[in-house]
């Protein structure tokens, strides 16, 4: 924050705490300065769910005690804290090669989700489940069909005879010997 904001962020405290308001034009200033000090770094707002003001009021009303920057910049922390952790470095777009673009823009991707200015990106999540297989999984996996070739299959299917009927079963449709279902997530396997 700047100090515009500070001042306008401990107008706000004032009014919601009348201990915080100082009258002395020197204090007013001192104040001033040692919460931009403090504060210099937390911004005021972000587009995805951090408000000074939210943790000031709250601060305000679950304590006795009159609010300090410390009050302030704890929550915030926390709020980082929790971004980041939530937060796992997609691919960059730049060339692996160039290591220091590639450094840089994981930087810049981490700054940016810490200050609140981007959302975490979410690693990839299990795409089958309770409620059944994706159906664009299927669809990809229908269009892909098998990583080995027919001809190779029913080449190899001598030397793995085992392998070969439990393929033969699970053409006709009966299941599986060898899967097991999920007791967790109940997925078919």
């Amino acid at each position: 924050m700047d100090r515009r904001e500070i001042a306008a962020l401990l107008a706000y405290i004032g009014r919601l705490d009348p201990r915080t308001i100082r009258t002395d034009q020197g204090e007013a200033r001192d104040q001033l300065a040692q919460w931009h000090e403090l504060l210099g770094d937390v911004p005021m707002a972000t587009p995805h769910g951090w408000d000074v003001r939210v943790a000031a009021r709250q601060h305000i009303r679950t304590s006795p005690y009159q609010i300090l920057p410390a009050d302030v910049a704890r929550p915030w922390e926390s709020y980082r804290r929790d971004r980041l952790a939530r937060h796992s470095d997609p691919t960059p777009s730049v060339d692996p090669d160039d290591q220091a673009a590639w450094t840089a823009e994981l930087a810049d991707t981490r700054r940016a989700v810490a200050a609140g200015t981007a959302q975490p990106a979410q690693a990839r999540a299990i795409t089958s489940g309770r409620d059944g297989v994706d159906p664009k999984l299927e669809a990809r996996l229908r269009e892909i069909g098998s990583c080995i070739p027919p001809a190779a299959r029913a080449a190899l299917a001598p030397y793995r005879p085992a392998r070969a009927a439990r393929e033969a079963a699970v053409a006709q449709g009966l299941p599986d010997a060898l899967s097991v279902r999920c007791e967790w997530c109940l997925a078919p396997v």
